[in-house]
């Protein structure tokens, strides 16, 4: 573990990144690269160094591992399901999905049997990445200390990565169905005639428009990451103070993301349909 309280931060917030090594990079431990290597980074430097190619291993890692999770708790639900008395896994179940229909019934006003799925999938999933942080900051980093992990940070949506990947996940469904419902020149002329309908005033709507529409996928993954990250960073802040300290900030700080982790869940998965949402309004 880090001695110093700037390393003991910079320990919590690096990712365990793996990535490549030109020959002749001098690593953080004193020895030379021979020959350019695929490994994992020993500093933060080295993972900055590594490029746009390297992989965050404990962010992937996580994310698929509560997508797992996901589909076993509720595949194990739909085979066992009953019509008798439910047992509260199935409760639980039944009222997710009872209230995400909910939402897409009131939100969407197109006709796509993907949005409802979609929208159950992102606001569990999301709920489970971000229900990681209830997990002391300490544990999972001293037990990857443990077994000779340089770096491991649980929670995937405090790393940017995984919020815009799940992000660009729905701007690249935004723009296929922009495109399939309103047809190429229907999606361009809603581009160019929005919301001022002049063609001398066409280089200004496209720039609007354009703007409204990039921004899209950054609101979506920059609010998850900032809510999260800085959730982070102050249960970290936490963890340095002396231990009368911690339980007395700990325990309200955890109680607090009980409200945090599911609502950062919901505006993600809300934000998702509307957006679809305005994607299949023809104008025609």
């Amino acid at each position: 573990m880090a001695g110093t309280s700037a390393e003991y931060i910079q320990h919590h917030l690096q990712n365990l990144t793996y990535g490549k090594l030109p020959a002749g990079y001098e690593r953080y431990d004193g020895t030379v690269v021979q020959e350019t290597t695929w490994t994992l980074a020993q500093s933060g430097a080295e993972a900055t160094d590594m490029g746009f190619m390297a992989f965050h291993v404990d962010t992937l890692g996580w994310s698929v591992f509560m997508g797992l999770i996901f589909l076993f708790l509720f595949r194990t639900v739909a085979k066992r399901a009953t019509v008798g008395v439910p047992g509260k896994l199935q409760n639980v179940v039944e009222m997710t999905v009872e209230f995400i229909q909910g939402i897409v019934k009131d939100t969407f006003h197109g006709r796509n049997a993907l949005v409802a799925p979609l929208a159950l999938t992102i606001f569990v999933w999301v709920f489970l990445m971000n229900s990681l942080k209830w997990i002391p900051v300490d544990y999972i980093p001293g037990l990857a200390t443990a077994l000779g992990l340089d770096y491991f940070k649980i929670v995937p949506t405090a790393d940017p990565n995984g919020t815009f990947g799940i992000s660009l996940g729905v701007f690249i469904l935004i723009i296929f169905y922009s495109f399939k419902v309103k047809g190429f020149g229907g999606f361009i002329k809603e581009l160019s005639f929005t919301p001022f309908k002049h063609w001398a005033l066409i280089p200004f709507n496209l720039f609007l428009e354009l703007l409204g529409l990039l921004t899209k996928p950054l609101s979506l993954a920059l609010r998850l990451f900032g809510n999260m990250y800085a959730g982070e960073v102050v249960f970290i802040l936490i963890a340095l103070l002396p231990f009368y300290l911690q339980w007395g900030l700990n325990v309200p700080w955890a109680i607090f993301h009980i409200l945090v982790i599911p609502l950062q869940a919901f505006i993600f998965m809300v934000l998702t349909v509307v957006y679809l949402s305005a994607a299949h309004e023809d104008a025609h």
